[in-house]
Formats: structure tokens, sequence, C-alpha cells
């Protein structure tokens, strides 16, 4: 069974079609690329995914479980975690923060234990830290750790975001441009944490991407979307020489 299944997805607002017949299927640890021209439907892919949009059509299933129509607090909390194209961190937040804001399908202690800060509430708190501190670690985050986002660079912002969903953890995550705005350093470190995600944790993910060749080099598979429409399925090799693709994404010399 898919990790993830979408059939016949289609999207509208009002007379204007965003997704048209969109399918897909994620295998388990597999790496997905989502890749087409800006406008092409990507995000709306992922919000719908994620239960920002409601489809007009088709089906979304994670782990055999229907999607549409729950809330993205619910879908968060069955381990569906999302990065996004500008980070949407809370700026005067500490990395650390960020991280535990993150975590909150993982706080089991109620309301008043947590305002009396009662023996529950203080253990709580301490696993929190210490599952945040392995994250920091895991991305190489440690000097940024207690810096407000909001002051940090864009590219380090986008690290921060990429943390905050692996803080979730997640049983699946989507990846919305995590390269965009890093300088080339910064996308090395981000290619080896994809590696490390897929290898040390299995997870299974989507990945929309620009960098074409980061795509070649880390993608399992690739689908590529042009005006909200499925164009080509494949690996890197036949998806990259798809004459529809190169006329349409990677435009004709």
């Amino acid at each position: 069974m898919a990790e993830l299944d979408i059939t016949g997805l289609e999207l509208r607002f009002g007379g204007l079609t965003v997704l048209q017949d969109v399918s897909l299927q994620v295998e388990p640890g597999e790496l997905f690329a989502l890749i087409g021209p800006n406008g092409a439907g990507k995000t709306s892919v992922f919000n719908c995914i994620s239960g920002i949009y409601r489809p007009s059509k088709g089906s979304i299933r994670f782990k055999g479980r229907d999607l549409i129509g729950r809330t993205p607090h619910d879908i968060a909390c069955d381990g569906l975690a999302r990065t996004f194209q500008h980070g949407e961190l809370f700026g005067d937040m500490s990395v650390v923060d960020n991280l535990l804001a993150g975590r909150h399908a993982r706080f089991s202690t109620n309301p008043f234990a947590e305002a009396l800060f009662l023996p529950s509430a203080r253990r709580q708190e301490l696993e929190q830290r210490e599952a945040v501190e392995k994250i920091i670690e895991f991305v190489e985050l440690e000097r940024y750790r207690h810096a407000p986002v909001g002051g940090l660079p864009f590219g380090i912002q986008k690290l921060a975001g990429f943390a905050r969903a692996l803080a979730l953890e997640p049983k699946f995550l989507l990846l919305d441009e995590p390269s965009a705005g890093l300088n080339r350093d910064e996308r090395e470190d981000l290619a080896r944490f994809l590696l490390r995600i897929k290898h040390e944790l299995g997870l299974a993910m989507i990945w929309i991407e620009h960098d074409m060749q980061m795509v070649a080099d880390l993608a399992d598979r690739l689908q590529v979307l042009d005006y909200g429409q499925t164009i080509a399925v494949g690996s890197s090799d036949e998806v990259l020489n798809d004459p529809a693709v190169i006329n349409a994404y990677l435009g004709v010399a």
C-alpha cells in the first residue's frame, strides 16, 4: 500500500481550475519530487493534503485513512508535517521556542498542570526540550538556538522551518521549496539532511523543488505538473529528458 495515495484531485476557485485530475502515489521511505513551473499547482497540492484547501473532487488517503474534510491540526497530529516557502515562523521567538511550538501535538499535560507548573508539567517540559535539542543538533543550528528567528538570515530561517517540521516527529514530510534562499553550502547541508531523513528515519517525503541538479541527484521519482495537470511521472532520467517537460518547464533551447 502506498504511504500517500491521491486520486483524481481537482481544485476549483469559482471558474478557475487550479488542479485537474491529479493523481500520485508515494511509497514508504520514498523521496518523491513534485516539480513544474511557477503557478503549476504544486503548493495547491500541498494545501489540499494538509487540509488548508478542500478539493472539489478526488481522494487523498494517508496510510489508508481519508484526509479530505479533516482539519490541518488533526492531519498534523496524524504525523503529516510540512514546511513553507517562506518559513512562516514566529519571528520574535527563538529557534528553540519555534521548535517547541512545532511539537504541540506531543504535549500531553493539561492547562491546570501547566499553569501551576506541577511536577508532571516540569517533566514534560524537560522531555520536550531534550527532543528539540536533538533536532537542533541534527540540522546543525546549535549556534542559533536562542536567537530570535526574525533576525536571522533568510537561509537560516528556512533551515529553522525545516527543523520545526522535524520537531513534530512526523511520519511523512511535505517540503515546499526548502532550498529556496539557501547558498551553496546550505544546499549541500540540506541534501545531507534529506538523505539522513530517508535512510536513518525512513520517512517518505514529497519535495517541491526548482533546483534540477538536486532533484536529479536525490529524488527516487519525479512528477511534473503544468497548468494543474500531470505531464510526466518517472525516474529523473525519464522525466528530465521528456520533450513535454523540456518544453513546459526547462525551456526549449
